[in-house]
């Protein structure tokens, strides 16, 4: 299926409702740059997409791409009003997701070393579990609930708060000691500080950690 990129003379505006038609998408408006804005929902669920059919811009509803094989967000709409899923793909990057959701963010299962490029607000659960994740920099600035489960952060994440890394992290106290975390730059990268973890751990009355899991991070961190 073609990518559309731009809208000029050489893309026909009856190509572009014909891939709509193909994927069920309607009440949507073509917009000058060919991207569409759609009132309502869109499915792309198990198309085995490795990109985008069409160029989005904002959507009203759900936008669901998950279980394909999108290594890319680019096409991605700008806002969701309602979910955003685009779990058990092939992402490396955020790059281009929407800064808005109004429900939930979901980027479980895939390849993500990073958050950067992600939403600046999600209005329910961001959800990142089953990733590559070693730093949560960049998580959005605002969100109800954190879902990280599965990723080399989540053992550093399970010493300081209340939810030991398995359930979602949706208390005020745990939000704060998470971005207090990021603000001490413990983690730069793929190098862990030891020293500033144990520091951090001391002021908020946590024991610092044991030999053993300062072994088995060594499998996904440089220490220092």
């Amino acid at each position: 299926m073609k990518y559309i990129r731009t809208f000029n003379e050489s893309t026909n505006t009856s190509e572009i409702e014909a891939i709509c038609e193909k994927y069920n998408i309607t009440n949507y408006t073509i917009n000058e740059d060919g991207s569409i804005d759609v009132d309502g929902n869109v499915d792309l669920y198990d198309k085995k997409l490795k990109v985008l059919p069409l160029k989005f811009r904002n959507v009203s509803g759900n936008f669901l791409c998950g279980c394909n094989y999108l290594t890319s967000l680019e096409g991605s709409p700008q806002s969701v009003g309602g979910n955003f899923n685009y779990a058990i793909n092939q992402l490396t990057s955020l790059v281009g997701c929407p800064q808005s959701v109004g429900g939930d963010f979901n980027c479980n299962y895939n390849r993500l070393t990073t958050l950067d490029g992600g939403p600046k607000r999600v209005g329910k659960c961001f959800s990142c579990r089953d990733n590559k994740l070693k730093s949560i920099d960049y998580l959005p600035k605002y969100y109800k609930e954190l879902f990280i489960l599965n990723n080399p952060i989540t053992k550093i994440i399970k010493l300081f708060t209340t939810s030991d890394g398995y359930k979602n992290i949706s208390n005020r106290e745990d939000k704060d000691l998470i971005m207090d975390f990021i603000d001490r730059e413990i983690i730069q990268q793929d190098k862990l500080l030891v020293n500033r973890l144990v520091e951090f751990l001391d002021d908020i009355g946590k024991p610092k950690p044991r030999e053993e899991l300062i072994e088995l991070l060594k499998n996904d961190y440089k220490i220092r």
